[in-house]
């Protein structure tokens, strides 16, 4: 692992203050992360579920961190493309926490995959595939 959980987190606070409404760190290692997101009415849809974006928003965070702890502090490191399925309902007002592992970093992209928890549900909520761009010279 590049960095550590104080590096990155030190990193979010200061370049990425907005991705905090998107969740918290709570875990990070070699080419995984893991993130909570404290669910309130900001985050819900009609009919008393955690909203997409909400998941989608933590999902993509958690695979930042977890694409970072690969290649280090690289602030322009950006999502290319990002696959979600939505498995189940999630717990209305219950945190909501992802795992994001890196399958292949490259070069010049990082491919990873996340599952979304919500707590009281012991499967997982949502999948995701993500491809990310890392810019040359990092």
């Amino acid at each position: 692992m590049i960095i550590t959980f104080e590096e990155l987190q030190d990193f979010l606070d200061e370049q990425f203050p907005q991705g905090a409404a998107y969740g918290s760190l709570q875990k990070l290692g070699d080419g995984w992360a893991e993130m909570k997101l404290e669910v309130d009415e900001e985050h819900l849809r009609p009919g008393g579920t955690v909203a997409g974006p909400a998941m989608m928003g933590l999902a993509d965070v958690t695979l930042y961190a977890a694409l970072l702890s690969k290649i280090g502090l690289v602030p322009l490191a950006v999502t290319t493309n990002l696959n979600i399925n939505f498995l189940r309902k999630p717990v209305a007002h219950a945190p909501i926490w992802a795992r994001a592992t890196m399958l292949k970093v490259g070069r010049t992209m990082g491919v990873g995959e996340v599952f979304v928890y919500s707590e009281g549900v012991e499967e997982p909520v949502a999948h995701s595939t993500m491809t990310y761009s890392i810019p040359p010279n990092r």
